[in-house]
């Protein structure tokens, strides 16, 4: 009988005589099988035990934990991708709700029970909102646990690969071992018997000493194939140990191991599946009763329906509110409309021509015209009368020429607001006429104080070194009103002035006009250039020492790192949303100050053409003015680097009405 034979048949009978219920073969049991695979035990189950017991076991079973891992991988990528669009579409919501939230506050939009209803549909949606951050969130763990498993599924397939194939491996070396120690016996045994036998085929044997005899060639031969069959029986026991322990001991270890590691692996997955499903069911179930809750629990205002909230909105009744609440500013006796010329035009007294009258009316008073009665100083309707030459008045401020007449109708005039209510034109013109203190340059000689601190002038109502907060509590307006006269100044006369905010103006007239804002800002015109001297370069050197002197910088210390930090990300348009999120963050003075300065600079880079003052040149010189001093010299250039990406996306972060 041929040995091989003998050896694969021995293993086969000891892979046979193990017994099912033995530890070392726990891996042929039903519990990975499907249902067909218990309805048809001769079936499939045959098949698997055979499979699992042959050579190709382990490598079979390699490839489907391979396979399992894989799948496992493809399904935690979808999940990491899906996780990440839920989670940007929630943050797109919430930040589209706190944006609408903040619009239907202001005072352009609707209020009243219209704000009402229209807030809390915001609030139903920010609820929404909730639920997708959160299920994405779960997402998110669901996919970093099947990254985990996968990788410990991985590192145990490696190893068991390397255990189980090395075992395979050994016995296939022995085998091969065993087969060439055979043919080595097999080759020395034919020419053994070809010797013993007779046959003379091969010739005379020659050896290192002569030539050998029959005989002596015959004992060569049988002592040869001793030794040889002595190693081939020695090759083939060592092939049969190594087999018998592979089949009982390392195979079905091996075996049961990546078993393990498959079943471990496909539950893990079919686990994520089912809780992927449960939380799709979940969202949509909590967004449902955002949406509309349940009759139970419609009757809380808290929980009303999305559709109860937009048909309780009553147009009609939000109409008539909104009338009603002007109602206390409506005049009971409107104002008697009549002609009152001003003291100053008045012309000189003199004796009022008497009307001949009738004895009738000389001897009734009450018959008597009204203009005799009250005004009988005046003179008669065609002005005659009087034979002496008028002089106006000491008070009297003769009319501009014609040369002045641009400063009081320019094109971007624009009305401040005091105490909340816009101060017409003709109201500041009237103030500059009446009050003409400061609409005048001094006049410097001899008998005159050349003196610029005007110790004349006392801070009555200080604004250098005051903080924003303090000047709208005392003045009511959110932008000082010495940045809005010199806003003002520039964008009438500075924005074609070469250099503007880069060259420094007189320090004598900044000096004069700082005091001039101390004592009495509100007596202040800049409409008139002869109220600064004509001298524009020295408005916007006032308006940068204002900047300068607050205790607090207008975009303030607390912001300061903030600002810094968003002015070193790379990308232009993160860059822009976060300083966009920093500006909304600052106080309401701030803000509002920051945003009529922002706009007025944008003019003055759209003129850069004349004025060579770019968005870079002017955030250069803005940047430490604004924010403050650094306490790094580095920060410097990204001081410079905010400034100029606010001007370069003004409209994007402030409006322009």
């Amino acid at each position: 009988m041929d040995d091989r034979e003998s050896l694969d048949r021995s293993s086969a009978e000891v892979a046979q005589s193990m017994p099912v219920s033995d530890s070392n073969v726990e891996f042929l049991t039903a519990e990975g099988s499907s249902e067909s695979d218990r309805a048809h035990p001769g079936n499939e189950s045959s098949g698997v035990e055979v499979v699992l017991r042959s050579d190709i076991g382990i490598n079979t079973l390699l490839t489907r934990l391979k396979q399992s891992v894989a799948s496992a991988r493809e399904f935690a990528a979808f999940l990491k991708k899906r996780s990440s669009l839920e989670e940007e579409h929630a943050q797109g919501m919430k930040k589209l709700c706190k944006g609408s939230h903040e619009s239907s506050r202001k005072p352009d939009n609707r209020q009243g029970g219209y704000a009402q209803h229209y807030n809390e549909v915001i609030g139903i949606h920010d609820r929404l909102t909730d639920n997708g951050i959160q299920f994405a969130l779960s997402l998110h763990q669901m996919q970093e646990d099947l990254y985990d498993l996968a990788l410990n599924i991985e590192r145990g397939r490696k190893q068991w690969k390397q255990t189980g194939l090395s075992a395979e491996k050994r016995v296939q070396d022995s085998e091969t071992l065993m087969d060439k120690a055979k043919a080595k016996y097999d080759s020395l045994a034919e020419d053994f018997d070809r010797v013993r036998t007779g046959d003379k085929q091969s010739g005379r044997v020659f050896g290192l000493k002569g030539p050998k005899s029959a005989a002596q060639h015959e004992e060569d031969l049988n002592r040869k194939m001793q030794a040889a069959d002595s190693d081939y029986a020695s090759k083939v026991q060592i092939a049969q140990n190594q087999r018998q322990e592979l089949v009982i001991t390392q195979r079905p270890q091996a075996v049961k191991a990546i078993l393990d590691l498959i079943h471990e692996c496909d539950s893990g997955l079919t686990l994520q599946l089912q809780k992927f499903a449960t939380l799709n069911e979940k969202l949509l179930l909590s967004n449902g009763l955002c949406v509309s809750p349940l009759n139970g629990h419609s009757n809380q205002q808290s929980h009303r329906s999305l559709r109860d909230v937009v048909f309780q909105i009553d147009n009609a009744q939000d109409l008539n509110s909104y009338i009603a609440s002007f109602a206390t500013r409506v005049s009971h006796q409107p104002a008697e409309i009549k002609y009152q010329p001003h003291p100053s035009a008045a012309p000189t007294q003199q004796p009022a021509l008497i009307h001949p009258r009738s004895p009738a009316d000389l001897a009734n008073p009450s018959n008597m015209p009204d203009d005799f009665l009250h005004h009988p100083h005046t003179t008669n309707a065609q002005g005659l009368g009087s034979s002496q030459e008028q002089y106006p008045s000491p008070g009297y401020v003769p009319p501009q020429n014609a040369s002045d007449q641009q400063y009081q109708g320019s094109p971007r005039q624009h009305t401040f607001p005091t105490n909340g209510e816009p101060v017409s034109t003709q109201q500041s013109s009237h103030t500059q006429l009446s009050s003409p203190l400061y609409s005048q340059p001094p006049m410097f000689g001899p008998s005159q104080n050349n003196d610029f601190t005007h110790p004349e002038l006392p801070p009555l109502r200080p604004v250098f070194g005051v903080s924003l907060d303090d000047l709208l509590k005392r003045d009511g307006s959110a932008i000082p009103l010495v940045v809005y006269q010199c806003l003002q100044a520039v964008d009438l006369f500075g924005l074609d002035v070469e250099g503007i905010y880069r060259l420094s103006g007189s320090a004598m007239h900044v000096s004069r006009l700082r005091a001039i804002f101390d004592n009495d800002s509100s007596q202040v015109d800049f409409r008139n250039p002869e109220a600064f001297y004509h001298d524009v370069n020295s408005v916007a050197g006032l308006l940068k020492q204002f900047f300068r002197d607050l205790p607090d910088p207008l975009l303030t210390h607390e912001h300061f790192q903030s600002f810094i930090e968003a002015a070193q990300i790379e990308d232009d348009v993160t860059r822009r949303d976060s300083l966009h999120a920093i500006v909304n963050s600052l106080p309401d003075p701030n803000y509002a100050t920051l945003r009529a300065l922002t706009l007025h600079l944008h003019r003055v880079q759209e003129h850069s053409g004349a004025n060579r003052m770019n968005a870079g040149n002017l955030a250069i010189c803005f940047g430490p003015t604004l924010m403050g001093t650094v306490h790094n010299i580095a920060d410097t250039g990204w001081q410079v680097k905010a400034i100029e990406t606010v001007l370069h996306n003004t409209y994007q972060i402030f409006d322009d009405d």
